[in-house]
């Protein structure tokens, strides 16, 4: 049976279960935790991030933050050799079919970004998947300037899928947040409205940090690559 790590009490706890497996290898840490590893990686995205939660004692993929009782939210950030964020970071669902009554204070996106534990992970595909480590990982909170900047978009996100923009509301869009596909492939739809609020069937979205803005994050701690 797989190990079943508790919910950690505090901030301080989750703090030093995060820093304790810093260094680790995804195999070492399998292995620990008892989990048997993939039989192909290539397939199994987000296994690693599913892995430092069940090491953490995260909760689940839910609207609310992964450590509910804590309000901190679980991203790991995968980085090459040099210390370059490979990809951009998935918050949350976008309410495509609610869009027109979403609003940012009460949206699970601020939800989950009010306080995150950011954990770095080794992705250089020139590394072997079960020889890449856990690196190092930081608390972080959103000050007044950087709300303002996630808020902005947001809402002119939100704003577009509320107004049946679904086409036009695209991954260019959103200067710290963006919009992108959400499913395992491109058959697979959800209800929306267009710009006359006809129904239409679209492609599932998401919300994700950019890359440079979760790189920014990583130089302002002062860490590269784990």
């Amino acid at each position: 049976m797989p190990c079943l790590m508790r919910a950690p009490a505090d901030e301080a706890e989750l703090l030093r279960r995060a820093r304790a497996i810093g260094g680790r290898t995804f195999v070492e840490l399998a292995r620990e935790l008892e989990v048997p590893l993939p039989p192909d990686p290539r397939r199994a995205k987000g296994f690693v991030g599913q892995l430092v939660e069940r090491a953490l004692g995260a909760g689940g993929s839910l609207p609310e933050p992964d450590f509910a009782e804590l309000g901190i939210e679980l991203k790991t950030l995968p980085v090459d050799r040099r210390g370059r964020v490979r990809e951009s970071t998935f918050v949350c669902t976008a309410p495509i079919r609610r869009a027109a009554e979403s609003e940012w204070a009460c949206s699970p996106v601020r939800a989950k970004l009010a306080r995150v534990l950011f954990v770095v992970v080794e992705a250089d595909p020139r590394i072997a998947r079960g020889a890449r480590r856990v690196g190092a990982s930081f608390l972080w909170s959103p000050d007044a300037e950087t709300e303002a900047l996630l808020r902005a978009d947001y809402e002119e996100l939100i704003g577009g899928l509320g107004a049946g923009e679904l086409e036009a509301v695209d991954a260019r869009r959103g200067r710290a947040l963006q919009l992108r596909p959400k499913g395992r492939d491109a058959s697979v739809h959800t209800l929306a409205c267009d710009a006359d609020g006809a129904p239409v069937l679209a492609r599932p979205r998401g919300f994700y940090l950019r890359a440079r803005f979760t790189q920014a994050l990583l130089s302002s701690e002062g860490l590269l690559a784990p």
